[in-house]
């Protein structure tokens, strides 16, 4: 087998046994290094003008954990699992646009010229932008990364399960997070102890069509 050919399984495979897990083995205990080298295969992912306006909050800790509980909604895979993953996003990521081109420089990237150049662009572009507009684009971003940070979950052996069922001005207040961000969703990670349960996708049929769109 080709290695091209493998990795193509290898990916086939984790997306199809990636499943939600809502019952997880407390004992278990996911590494920080574990839970960095997981968000590091995360922030690959693709973002509006690569503003990257995606922040973590990794909660490990047993008593911040059985806080975070009722806001979430009791369920128990807040406390249960490794960690729980709070992603927030930043809807002025704009400010960050010198940083991220600085970056992109020294990388060898893009020119001093052209990566002021494009950081300008996006501030201006972006801060013009109504707080909705900010707000949805931090939330499809968000998004983005969370299923990246899931898959790359599944691919290094541990099982997630998204929440969006919590109460995000609680959870505003539990972690004095300013009005500057927006809350995505929660995500819990760890051992499952339990299988996820498989379920059914409508058929490409039912969800696809081409050149055209009729409801």
């Amino acid at each position: 087998m080709t290695t091209e050919l493998k990795e193509h399984v290898e990916f086939s495979k984790v997306i199809r046994e990636r499943h939600s897990v809502r019952k997880y083995d407390p004992s278990w205990n996911i590494t920080d290094e574990e839970i960095k080298a997981i968000l590091d295969d995360a922030i690959l992912a693709p973002s509006s003008s690569n503003l990257q306006p995606w922040r973590f909050i990794v909660i490990t800790d047993p008593a911040l954990k059985e806080q975070l509980l009722p806001i979430a909604n009791n369920q128990q895979q807040v406390v249960d699992a490794s960690a729980t993953i709070a992603v927030i996003g930043d809807i002025e990521a704009y400010r960050n646009a010198e940083k991220i081109w600085e970056y992109a420089e020294a990388a060898g990237y893009v020119t001093s010229e052209v990566g002021a150049a494009m950081a300008k662009r996006s501030r201006d572009g972006y801060s013009s932008l109504p707080v909705q507009k900010l707000k949805e684009i931090a939330l499809v971003d968000g998004g983005l990364v969370s299923m990246q940070l899931m898959l790359a979950a599944k691919a290094k052996g541990y099982d997630t399960v998204p929440m969006g069922g919590f109460h995000p001005d609680k959870f505003r207040e539990l972690f004095s997070i300013p009005e500057r961000y927006e809350t995505v969703m929660l995500i819990a990670l760890g051992k499952a102890a339990a299988e996820g349960r498989s379920t059914a996708r409508l058929p490409l049929e039912e969800v696809v069509q081409w050149n055209g769109f009729e409801g």
